[in-house]
């Protein structure tokens, strides 16, 4: 994998992806893959953490491997998994083949955890196929129990199968964690990142992605678009502010619609794109005139 030989290369590496970093997002950025730690990322939904791990990979082609978390996750669904009904359907040709007296049973039961049944998880695949990039989606959905175990993996960059062996990165992966900061981590996981918090973008920088992203959309439709957003963004009476992703949702859906600037009725019509609660359509539907003028 080709790695960039200082912050701005890094950065202008993202930029020829599509994906524009400030500058302390790419020197961040850049010492963890300079170092070899994993990037935490802290923000507001819509603020481009995700979109950062994608694109790293897209910029040093190599895979993108993700592990959503959620409540109640654990190393199962993140690490490996037997193939129980393959094992089964191996069971009964041995079955059906074999003189059942000659049959070795320790021969056959270490047969049933052979390669061929192993269902690997995200976490396994990223430390086999390194180089990769392994986002770990909303860490913070997860559970202390969770967190410890990969805090364990991401010291070591293995893992132990008992019945395989151990399986150990040869190259560590590029692993980036987001959290919207829904609970707070733990210190011994943060200690072990490199950490960012991601603001929203400002308006001319927030124009800029929406033309990098959709270079066919007018810049007075991209001008417009964001300026509403971001006056969204400073009202305190709606339950989700709308963020980047947003943005460019809007934008898409009026370029869809073949408007070069955004009037009135179309932006009535088409709020849903930026809001996606029925409290929040109503309040933004009776401010859009005043916005707009």
């Amino acid at each position: 994998m080709k790695q960039p030989r200082s912050s701005d290369e890094l950065v202008a590496d993202l930029d020829q992806v599509g994906y524009l970093a400030d500058e302390g997002l790419g020197t961040i950025a850049y010492l963890a893959l300079a170092m070899q730690r994993p990037l935490l990322l802290e923000g507001e939904p819509g603020t481009g953490k995700t979109a950062l791990a994608e694109a790293l990979a897209a910029a040093y082609a190599v895979p993108l491997i993700r592990l959503q978390c959620y409540e109640g996750i654990d190393a199962t669904q993140a690490l490996y998994d037997w193939d129980f009904p393959r094992q089964i359907l191996h069971l009964r040709t041995v079955e059906a083949t074999a003189d059942l007296a000659e049959v070795d049973a320790d021969a056959v039961e270490q047969s049933l955890f052979d390669e061929r049944f192993l269902l690997a998880r995200p976490i396994l695949r990223a430390l086999r196929e390194a180089p990769a990039v392994l986002l770990v989606d909303e860490i913070d959905r997860a559970d202390d129990e969770f967190e410890a175990f990969l805090l364990e993996v991401l010291s070591t960059n293995q893992v132990t199968i008992p019945e395989l062996g151990t399986v150990r990165a040869t190259v560590p992966p590029i692993v980036v964690l987001t959290s919207n900061r829904t609970r707070e981590l733990h210190d011994a996981l943060k200690r072990r990142c490199l950490y960012h918090w991601i603001e929203h973008p400002g308006l001319a920088r927030e124009v800029e992605i929406v033309r990098t992203r959709m270079p066919e959309v007018s810049q007075r439709l991209a001008e417009q678009v964001v300026g509403v957003v971001q006056e969204l963004r400073t009202r305190g009476d709606l339950l989700k502010p709308p963020g980047v992703a947003e943005t460019l949702d809007w934008t898409a859906a009026l370029d869809r619609l073949g408007r070069d600037t955004l009037d009135l009725e179309t932006a009535a019509a088409t709020v849903g794109a930026v809001c996606k609660y029925r409290e929040d359509i109503d309040r933004v539907r009776e401010s859009l005139s005043s916005m707009l003028a």
